[in-house]
């Protein structure tokens, strides 16, 4: 049966001219049957640079959103229309106009995780792998940091500037508590501790290394550690596992699922490609203005 898929697959990526991107919290069929695999933002430069005609999105919808932001000439699909993200949805473009009155002398930096609507409200976009870097450089003193409370308490730490946090946070990092690492912490031993920035600050004091999705990757691989505990989300121990087949991974807690990114399997890709649904459309106005924010980040990045 899934060699019945993948060679469905492979034909309609041909006829189509498409390319198949999927993000690392994706489930493994997903990632197996991908031409890339990455981060929201990395896999939405990738669309931008892709001689594709149509990009397949197996992720949620703001990072459909980008790359269709980022490459307005080609058709992007997002297989599974429900896969949502509810940390880009506690930021509206109203709700953020409001707030930017309230402190009309700070930037407004938006996290990645934002729909194409917020990112048009805001100057500067940021992931959680280049957002200290950025903060640090743009020309501002005060930020406005939407939506991510976690990354914005993160941030201020580490750099040298007033951050004003939105109430926001990712309800699968922000689930874990001081108590579950210390539990993890005593149930194995002698591992190196990584958590996402979007975790409580609770936790991200206890860690190790706090990084991005790429971040993990890059530090299991180049690591002489060989056991590690994963405080993100459940999808990327499948990626971990396959390119460090050597070390092992455990998973901070067994909460660690975003539902959303659950939702996306073989079947849908191929559904979404041989009806070209659903298609994410942008209105001009909102994708130009929300393209200067993610220009601005690959300035300062």
């Amino acid at each position: 049966m899934a060699k019945a898929l993948l060679d469905r697959l492979s034909e309609l990526k041909k006829e189509k001219k498409a390319v198949i991107l999927a993000h690392n919290y994706q489930i493994g069929e997903v990632q197996d049957a991908a031409d890339y695999v990455g981060d929201s933002f990395e896999l939405s430069k990738i669309a931008a640079d892709t001689k594709a005609e149509v990009i397949v999105f197996c992720g949620v919808h703001f990072m459909a959103e980008s790359a269709k932001i980022l490459a307005p000439e080609k058709t992007v699909i997002l297989p599974e229309n429900m896969a949502g993200c509810p940390l880009a949805d506690m930021a509206l473009p109203e709700k953020v106009r409001e707030k930017k009155e309230e402190f009309p002398d700070a930037a407004v930096a938006c996290y990645i995780n934002t729909s194409a609507a917020v990112k048009a409200e805001c100057d500067v976009c940021v992931t959680s792998a280049n957002a200290v870097k950025i903060i640090d450089s743009y020309p501002a003193k005060e930020f406005l940091f939407v939506p991510d409370q976690n990354l914005a308490h993160f941030i201020s730490t580490n750099v040298d500037k007033k951050i004003i946090p939105w109430e926001g946070y990712c309800i699968t990092h922000h689930r874990v508590t001081r108590e579950e690492v210390k539990r993890a912490r005593k149930a194995i031993p002698d591992t190196v501790l990584m958590v996402h920035p979007e975790c409580k600050p609770e936790v991200v004091e206890q860690a190790d290394e706090v990084l991005g999705t790429g971040g993990m990757l890059k530090y299991a691989k180049e690591s002489q550690d060989s056991k590690f505990i994963i405080g993100t989300e459940l999808g990327l121990i499948y990626r971990l596992k396959k390119e460090s087949p050597e070390k092992d991974f455990y998973l901070l807690s067994a909460d660690m699922i975003c539902p959303n990114m659950k939702l996306t399997n073989l079947q849908k890709v191929i559904n979404s490609l041989e009806s070209m649904t659903p298609e994410i459309e942008i209105p001009e106005d909102i994708r130009v203005k929300a393209k200067v924010c993610l220009d601005r980040m690959l300035e300062y990045s």
